[in-house]
């Protein structure tokens, strides 16, 4: 990883452990990235309005606030830039992800872990955020959909509803281009878990649901876009075509 391509990413660190910390603080800055670190969750949510990150790793294990709950808050703010949230945890029980997922985090990470391997994690989030540079040579052709009122600049990373934008997270845009890319036909649950979230086949959970409700939430007179299956999953309704923009 090349640090000067990081130099404009901001990582905030919610970690009550010093030594993690620091060590987190020191890595992530040699990588390149702008880094801020607090030490409970409170302050971490403060630090999300005034820092304005691209990526919060969030420890769990919080002395004042559980970090489920900055996680909740976090995604709550329906009007702020959503940045991605990576959970750090003791935690490694599969009920431990699936609420971490639920809550609208981004990825999982189970101490102790590889710091080069979380590294380059973040970095594989913030690939997937960063922008196409339409004018860079040989840049691939930028993705926009445009599905009645509802636009999406994936590259881009932009969601407007009747040309207001939306901000959602890593894991959002992920549903929306995926439900886009396969509009009119039905995903089930279990599709959604292994295609968009990365998941084991045969997880029973209502991640999906919890996901798919804030969306519609979100996109207002767009969610209702996102038809229910009853029985089986979602699909994106075939009633407008999609258009495919340059």
């Amino acid at each position: 990883m090349n640090p000067e391509t990081n130099l404009d990413r901001r990582i905030l660190v919610v970690e009550d452990e010093p030594d993690l910390r620091e060590l987190l603080t020191y890595n992530l800055t040699a990588a390149g990235f702008t880094v801020q670190a607090t030490e409970n969750g409170a302050d971490g949510l403060d630090a999300v309005q005034r820092f304005d990150p691209d990526v919060v790793l969030l420890d769990l294990m919080l002395p004042d606030i559980p970090g489920t709950e900055v996680c909740r808050r976090i995604r709550g703010d329906l009007n702020a830039r959503q940045p991605a949230v990576m959970m750090l945890t003791a935690k490694g029980e599969e009920i431990d992800r699936v609420v971490g997922f639920e809550l609208g985090a981004d990825d999982y990470v189970v101490k102790p872990f590889s710091v080069r391997e979380l590294i380059l994690r973040v970095g594989a989030i913030l690939r997937a955020r960063r922008p196409v540079q339409s004018n860079a040579p040989n840049a691939p052709q930028r993705r926009r959909y445009v599905v009645g009122p509802l636009e999406l600049d994936v590259d881009g990373y932009h969601v407007f509803v009747a040309g207001d934008e939306v901000h959602v997270s890593t894991l959002e845009m992920r549903l929306l281009v995926y439900l886009v890319e396969h509009r009119g036909r039905v995903r089930s649950r279990e599709d959604l878990l292994e295609d968009v979230w990365g998941y084991k086949p045969g997880v029973s959970t209502r991640t999906i649901d919890t996901h798919v409700k804030r969306l519609r939430d979100k996109l207002g007179e767009a969610g209702a876009l996102v038809e229910t299956v009853r029985g089986t999953g979602y699909r994106l309704s075939a009633d407008h075509p999609v258009v495919v923009k340059d």
